[in-house]
């Protein structure tokens, strides 16, 4: 699986993920103040799960006629430390959740999956 941070995505996590093996790219540190558009496009190119804290995803995802990537993890939880997004993704992995084809919603006490529009853009 291939992952996209979005920009609100701390690179700590980053690191740490990548330092776990994920295959992982930030926003941050490519292309910083692309717009959400912008976003989507490159995770539909490169086959990549959007990784993101801004909630305007789903309406991207399931309102618009934007291209569709290969998931979304939306978290919607306050960030406690710069790492609990890496926890976060390390816990969804462990218990077999797949976010490829899905808009999933994170918590830290739960976790809510949409499938993905099948749309080709």
């Amino acid at each position: 699986m291939k992952l996209l941070a979005d920009e609100n995505i701390p690179q700590a996590s980053v690191r740490q993920l990548r330092e776990a093996g994920q295959d992982i790219v930030s926003i941050s540190e490519t292309d910083p103040g692309i717009s959400d558009a912008g976003v989507m496009q490159r995770a539909h190119a490169e086959r990549r799960v959007v990784v993101t804290f801004d909630r305007d995803y789903g309406e991207l995802v399931f309102r618009r006629n934007l291209p569709v990537p290969a998931g979304v993890l939306y978290l919607r939880f306050r960030l406690e430390g710069p790492l609990d997004v890496a926890v976060c993704i390390s816990n969804l992995l462990a218990r077999k959740i797949e976010l490829e084809g899905w808009f999933t919603v994170a918590d830290r006490d739960q976790v809510r999956q949409r499938r993905l529009p099948a749309r080709s853009n």
